[in-house]
C-alpha cells in the first residue's frame, strides 16, 4: 500500500540532470527523442518497425530459444520468445549486472517497471505486443560490484580469484556462501522458499549467467519476462558493422564527446557519467576482458601481448565477433541494433550516460530509444511507520540530512521557539535610527554602526545555536530514536533500495511481495513512492 508520493525534485539523491530530465526541461529537449508518456510511444513503434528486419527477428529468436534450451520456463515466457519474429511486437528493456541473489533491492524494481510499461502499452495499443526483457551485463568484468549482498544488516559475499567476463564465471565455490545464507535467514516457509531459490539458482548451474537467468526467470516467469544474453556470436554478427565504425573511425568519441559539451552549456552542475574512449571496445580472452587500444601499428589488447593492424583486427572480427565486447557506451548501440526495442528503463545514472548519446545514434542511423527512470521506493514496515507518527513526523522528514532532522525536530518538541527571527528584526530596527543618525556624520561612524550591527547579529547567531544545542541534550533520546529509524530507512546513509536486498522483505511478505509492488509502481509516475 503506497502512503506517501515524494516529488524527485524533493528529494536530495536525484541529481539535478535527472530531475530536469523527469521534470521536461526543454533545453533537455536536444538530447532524447520521444518523452515516456504514453501517447509518444506511438512515434516510437512506428520508427522502429521501419528500422527493425524479418531477418533481425529471426537471429533474435533463434539465440533466444538456444539460450533458452536448457531453462524450464512458463507457456508465456515461451509465447512471448515466439512473439518476436512478429512484426508488430516490440520490447522494452531494462539492464543490470549479474548481482548476486539480485544484490540491491533496486535490481527487482527495474524489472518490475519494465512488466508495468509493457503491460500499460498493451492496453494502450492493443493490436501490438509488448515484450518485457531483462538484460544481463554477462560481459561486464567489475566483480566487486556484483559480489556480494546485504542481509539483514550484514554483507553476504563471495570471494572467488576468478576474472575476466562475470557471466562466465563458474558457481562451484558458492556452497560456502549458501552455507553462511542458511545460517542467517532463520526458520519459515518464507525462508525455506528463499534457501530453495538460491541452492536451485547458484548451486545448479555451473556459470553465473546460467544462474542468473534461473533467479530472474523464477522470480518473473509468471509476467513473461525475457532475459537475454548479449554475450552470443550471432547476435554480435549483427553488430560488426558498428564495431568496425568504432575500430577504424572513432565516431562515438568524437559524437559522444560533442554531447557532453553541450549537456555542460545547459547546465555546468550537471554531471558527465561516462566520457567516451577512442576505442569503445573491450577484447575477451579466457578468463580476461581487456580494453582495445589504438596504437600507431594498429591495435593492443591492454595489459596482454596481443598486437593487431588494422587488416588482422577486422578479420578477426569477421571471424570472431563474439570475442569483442562493447563498453558502456557502445553497449546501448548494441542493444538497440539486435531488439526490436522502445525503450531503455534504467536509474538516474544509466539515464545520465544515455542522455550522451542520442548524437551518436542520429549518426549511426539507430532510433534511439524513449528513456524511462525506473519506479523508486523505501519499503516501511508497520513497526516502522507506528514509530514515525509516534515521533510526530512525516515520512519526507526522514529525507533530510541527519543533523537537519535533528533541528527539525528538536524545534518541534521544545516548549518555546528556537528562533531569534524576531530578536533580529528588532536590532535591525533599532540600528535604523543609528544608521539615519550617521548620515549626519562622518563615513567613519556609519562604518562603526555596521560593525556593531554585524557583532550583534552574529551574538545572536551564536545564541541561537547554544540554545539548539542545549536543547538537543535536553530531548537526547527522543533524537536518538529519531536517527535510529532514519538509519533503519536509510542504511550506510543510502537510499533503502541502494543498499537492501529484496531478501528482507521476502521474510515478511513472501510470495505477495512481487505481485504487490507491481500493484504499486506505475512507470508513467515520475514520483518517489513510499510504500507499507
Amino acid at each position: 500500500m503506497i502512503t506517501a508520493y515524494i516529488s524527485y525534485q524533493n528529494i536530495r539523491f536525484f541529481s539535478k540532470l535527472i530531475t530536469d530530465y523527469v521534470g521536461e526541461n526543454k533545453k533537455l529537449r536536444p538530447f532524447y527523442y520521444n518523452f515516456p508518456s504514453l501517447l509518444e510511444f506511438k512515434k516510437q513503434i512506428e520508427e522502429k518497425a521501419l528500422d527493425f528486419t524479418e531477418e533481425k527477428r529471426h537471429i533474435l529468436v533463434s539465440s533466444l530459444k538456444e539460450q533458452y534450451a536448457e531453462v524450464k520456463t512458463t507457456p508465456k515466457v515461451l509465447k512471448n520468445i515466439e512473439l518476436l519474429s512478429k512484426s508488430n511486437t516490440f520490447t522494452i528493456t531494462t539492464g543490470h549486472q549479474l548481482s548476486l541473489f539480485t544484490g540491491h533491492l533496486y535490481f527487482i524494481f527495474k524489472i518490475i517497471s519494465v512488466i508495468n510499461t509493457a503491460k500499460q502499452l498493451a492496453e494502450k495499443y492493443p493490436d501490438k505486443h509488448f515484450v518485457p526483457v531483462y538484460w544481463m551485463a554477462t560481459e561486464d568484468h567489475d566483480f566487486e560490484e556484483i559480489n556480494h549482498f546485504h542481509f539483514n544488516n550484514r554483507t553476504i559475499c563471495w570471494n572467488s580469484d576468478q576474472t575476466g567476463a562475470t557471466g562466465n564465471f563458474a558457481t562451484d565455490t558458492l556452497e560456502a556462501v549458501f552455507q553462511t545464507f542458511d545460517k542467517a535467514i532463520g526458520l519459515g516457509k518464507n525462508a525455506n522458499t528463499l534457501r530453495t531459490l538460491f541452492q536451485d539458482s547458484y548451486l545448479k548451474n555451473k556459470d553465473l549467467a546460467s544462474a542468473t537467468r534461473y533467479l530472474v526467470n523464477a522470480l518473473f516467469e509468471a509476467y513473461g519476462v525475457v532475459v537475454i544474453d548479449g554475450n552470443d556470436k550471432a547476435l554480435k554478427r549483427q553488430f560488426i558493422p558498428y564495431i568496425s565504425d568504432d575500430l577504424l573511425h572513432s565516431v562515438a568519441h568524437t559524437e559522444v564527446t560533442k554531447s557532453i559539451k553541450a549537456l555542460q552549456t545547459v547546465n555546468s552542475s550537471y554531471p558527465v557519467q561516462v566520457n567516451p574512449r577512442e576505442v569503445n571496445m573491450f577484447y575477451l580472452t579466457e578468463g580476461g576482458r581487456h580494453r582495445l587500444v589504438r596504437t600507431p601499428d594498429g591495435f593492443e589488447v591492454h595489459g596482454t601481448d596481443i598486437r593487431f593492424s588494422e587488416e588482422e583486427i577486422l578479420e578477426e572480427l569477421r571471424t570472431y565477433p563474439e570475442r569483442f565486447s562493447p563498453n558502456v557506451i557502445l553497449r546501448p548501440l548494441y542493444q538497440e541494433v539486435i531488439l526490436p526495442n522502445l525503450a531503455y528503463i534504467g536509474g538516474g545514472g544509466e539515464i545520465a550516460y544515455w542522455l550522451e548519446l542520442k548524437g551518436f545514434f542520429n549518426r549511426e542511423k539507430v532510433p534511439f530509444p524513449i528513456l524511462m527512470l525506473r519506479n523508486s521506493a523505501m519499503l516501511i514496515s508497520q513497526r516502522q511507520a507506528e514509530k514515525l507518527q509516534k515521533l510526530q513526523l512525516s515520512v519526507e522528514d526522514l529525507f533530510l540530512k541527519p543533523e537537519d532532522l535533528k533541528n527539525k525536530k528538536v524545534r518541534l518538541l521544545s516548549e518555546f521557539p528556537i528562533d531569534f527571527t524576531p530578536e533580529k528584526e528588532l536590532l535591525h530596527r533599532q540600528f535604523e535610527h543609528l544608521y539615519e543618525l550617521a548620515k549626519h556624520t562622518d563615513v567613519t561612524f556609519e562604518n562603526a554602526v555596521k560593525a556593531q550591527e554585524v557583532k550583534q547579529l552574529k551574538g545572536l547567531d551564536k545564541l541561537e545555536k547554544r540554545l539548539l544545542k542545549a536543547q538537543k541534550r535536553k530531548f537526547a533520546e527522543e533524537l536518538e530514536q529519531t536517527i535510529f529509524l532514519q538509519n533503519e530507512l536509510f542504511p550506510n546513509g543510502a537510499l533503502q533500495e541502494r543498499f537492501a536486498n529484496f531478501t528482507d522483505f521476502y521474510l515478511m511478505k513472501g510470495e505477495e511481495l512481487i505481485p504487490e509492488l507491481i500493484k504499486d509502481f506505475n512507470p508513467f509516475d515520475f514520483r518517489f513512492v513510499v510504500i507499507q
